[in-house]
């Protein structure tokens, strides 16, 4: 069945199912966190690793969870930090830098994907602010801001290299991207050649691509169809991934190589998607984690859930 027949892709519990990955062997469908771990990003880092953080609520709030998708076991990396908080992730695999956005610290910290020594910290500014999502290319780490029009820019030298100092650019956002109350841009994505950015707008539920040396943003037109809840995105060849976190379920979004317009085709669907923010993908599966917005965090039991493209 083609994928522009499908209004959903319903995927069976996961609790009791495990799937075979591309190459065959036996995944599990959903991985247990810590309770009361409090998640809010996920990457997927070398082989089979994964790391999960835990947001500003959390009693672990800053702390980075590494585990294993094929054995579902783990443990914490990075301890919990008074004052850090653990947002989107990724992994530069040229340097094993872990990049993490701070949430309402206003800052990035990047650790050793290995040791979880601390690498460095960039504190962006002390407004009120919510560093949510980051991205990083061959040449920079990009962060979003949910509360100011804005993406700062972390330089990386030859082979991922960070700058002498804590140095980073702010980059205003400007062209179609217009502030509206609430939670504005989210999950950032780039494409291969780091030319162009892609960033969701949670409020709007509009997707923009950013040329990340003026700032410009153009509107990706979905043919009046949204993403609003967008949360973290997804880029894999031209279909993104956007996870729409309060409606539990991850949008197809199918894009012309111009970037220009998108076809909006389907959902994948979990029954055991609770708020899923981020995802992150290995072979011809995406994992999502799942946030629980609105639960009380001690006590409650958080998962990462698998499901296929």
């Amino acid at each position: 069945m083609k994928l522009k027949q499908l209004s959903c892709i319903l995927v069976s519990s996961f609790l009791a199912l495990t799937l075979p990955t591309s190459g065959g062997e036996i995944f599990p469908g959903v991985i247990v966190l810590p309770d009361g771990w409090g998640p809010e990003g996920i990457e997927i880092g070398r082989g089979t690793d994964f790391y999960a953080g835990a947001r500003q609520q959390s009693p672990f709030a800053g702390a980075i969870y590494k585990g294993d998708l094929r054995t579902g076991a783990g443990d914490i990396l990075v301890a919990p930090q008074t004052g850090r908080f653990a947002f989107g992730l990724k992994l530069d695999k040229r340097t094993d830098f872990l990049f993490v956005a701070g949430g309402p610290s206003g800052a990035a910290f990047i650790y050793d994907g290995k040791t979880g020594a601390e690498i460095d910290t960039f504190q962006f500014t002390e407004v009120p602010t919510f560093v949510n999502d980051v991205i990083v290319t061959r040449t920079a780490a990009y962060f979003t801001d949910s509360l100011n029009p804005a993406l700062y820019i972390v330089p990386l030298g030859p082979g991922g290299a960070l700058p002498d100092s804590a140095s980073f650019t702010t980059l205003p956002l400007s062209g179609d991207y217009v502030m509206a109350p609430g939670f504005n841009a989210n999950g950032i994505t780039a494409t291969p050649d780091g030319k162009s950015l892609i960033i969701v707008q949670s409020n709007t539920g509009l997707l923009h691509r950013v040329d990340p040396s003026s700032g410009i943003a153009t509107l990706i037109d979905l043919n009046a169809a949204l993403v609003t809840n967008g949360d973290g995105i997804l880029l894999d060849g031209q279909t993104l991934y956007v996870s729409r976190n309060q409606l539990n379920k991850i949008a197809v979004v199918k894009l012309d190589p111009s970037l220009a317009t998108g076809d909006y085709v389907g959902d994948i669907e979990s029954p055991e998607f609770k708020i899923q923010t981020t995802i992150a993908e290995f072979g011809n599966s995406l994992y999502a984690v799942n946030a629980r917005f609105g639960e009380p965090i001690e006590g409650t039991q958080y998962q990462v859930v698998r499901v296929s493209k």
